[in-house]
């Protein structure tokens, strides 16, 4: 029997974070011992008070069936009562916040729900590589909009041809930005908004990393742009905020129109999160918060020791305003960003993120997680300045 892969499959890129999961578990199995600074997943556990609450909904047979497809009520309100709380937006329970099983499966889901053969989505590059792929696996053409240093790693709107605007049904934003650690303010936000209206846009927000800041900086949420609820929706997750990476949980907010497209495709191809989760999550979100202040405490001493370190051997880093990743120039004498990466693998067995893993306009650059200790992100600047 012949198996050929579809067209769409044969379009994907290799999925970037597999493959260096692949060359980072062959270099442990070899005996190094590796400082992994690549893939953003959290080091420390849950708050014990929501696992405890998953333990405690695991017994009960009543969470043992299928969950509803648009997640359990309390959740939805739990949502509800976190984004009045934290960015001053009231939204409806009942129609604009559908639960997910992990922001990324409602990223991939949504152009299912709305793309057709021959439509585009506006997608800013560097990103996080579902925003492409999503699109292609439903039929659409990505049209790529550069995130460049020059301009804040914000797209230039203007900048998008006619002949793309006519064909596009979305577009795509992620601040604080994944893999850029840049961030929007909300005059951005409503530029975007009344971009949206005048080209009849859906405007589909990244929000994953809004709880992971720094130096008393909060980042806003798109909707909190006058007219946001008009034109787009909010992803939003647990798995940064709570340490929940492996739980699978997150939701999307805002337009019911848009999230009852979603919720179509959700109703055709998933049957809900586990309900036991879910009501980790009501514990997560209504539960003590203090946690959430003090992880980024100890982010912000991770990124203090990588960013200075790397400036005191005479590379040159920013410091990120949110998210646990740090954006860098490779050095002069090195200007390919994967190439560069399997250096630092082979010479420091030191796991970083090429940036031309997120597209080619990452190029020139490498990603850095701030998910291992301060004690062993010291011992990798110790082990740079050896290499470079």
């Amino acid at each position: 029997m012949k198996v050929e892969f579809s067209q769409r499959l044969n379009k994907l890129p290799p999925y970037l974070f597999a493959e260096i999961d692949k060359a980072k578990r062959k270099a442990r199995a070899e005996g190094a011992d590796i400082i992994d600074l690549g893939i953003g997943d959290p080091d420390q556990p849950t708050p014990n008070h929501i696992i405890e609450k998953l333990n405690e909904a695991s017994h009960d047979p009543a969470n043992h069936r299928y969950a509803l497809d648009q997640g359990m009520d309390i959740l939805r309100a739990a949502v509800k009562k976190w984004y009045e709380a934290r960015f001053g937006v009231s939204l409806n329970h009942s129609d604009e916040i559908l639960p997910l099983i992990g922001s990324k499966e409602g990223i991939a889901h949504i152009p299912l729900a709305f793309i057709n053969k021959g439509d585009y989505s506006l997608v800013p590059e560097p990103c996080y590589p579902p925003y492409k792929g999503g699109t292609i696996l439903a039929g659409g053409t990505p049209f790529i909009m550069p995130l460049l240093e020059e301009n804040n790693f914000l797209p230039r709107l203007d900048k998008i041809p006619n002949r793309v605007l006519k064909k596009a049904k979305f577009l795509f934003l992620n601040y604080p930005n994944n893999p850029t650690s840049a961030c929007a303010e909300l005059s951005f936000y409503n530029e975007v908004v009344k971009f949206a209206k005048k080209h009849a846009i859906i405007v589909l927000h990244d929000a994953a990393y809004s709880e992971i800041n720094f130096d008393g900086y909060k980042p806003p949420s798109f909707l909190q742009a006058k007219g946001a609820c008009d034109v787009g929706i909010e992803f939003h997750s647990l798995s940064k905020t709570y340490n929940m990476t492996g739980w699978r949980i997150g939701w999307a907010c805002g337009n019911k129109k848009i999230i009852a497209g979603l919720a179509k495709v959700k109703a055709n191809t998933d049957s809900g999160i586990f309900s036991a989760i879910q009501l980790a999550g009501v514990e997560a979100l209504n539960g003590p918060q203090e946690y959430i202040a003090a992880m980024c405490r100890l982010y912000q001493q991770r990124r203090d020791a990588l960013v200075e370190g790397l400036n005191r051997i005479g590379w040159q880093a920013a410091k990120p305003k949110a998210t646990f990743y740090v954006w860098v120039k490779l050095p002069k004498s090195h200007k390919a960003s994967i190439k560069f990466a399997k250096f630092l693998l082979d010479e420091a067995s030191i796991v970083v993120t090429p940036g031309c893993g997120f597209g080619q306009s990452g190029e020139g650059y490498v990603r850095m997680a701030l998910t291992a200790s301060e004690d062993r992100i010291k011992e990798a600047i110790e082990r740079l300045k050896k290499v470079l």
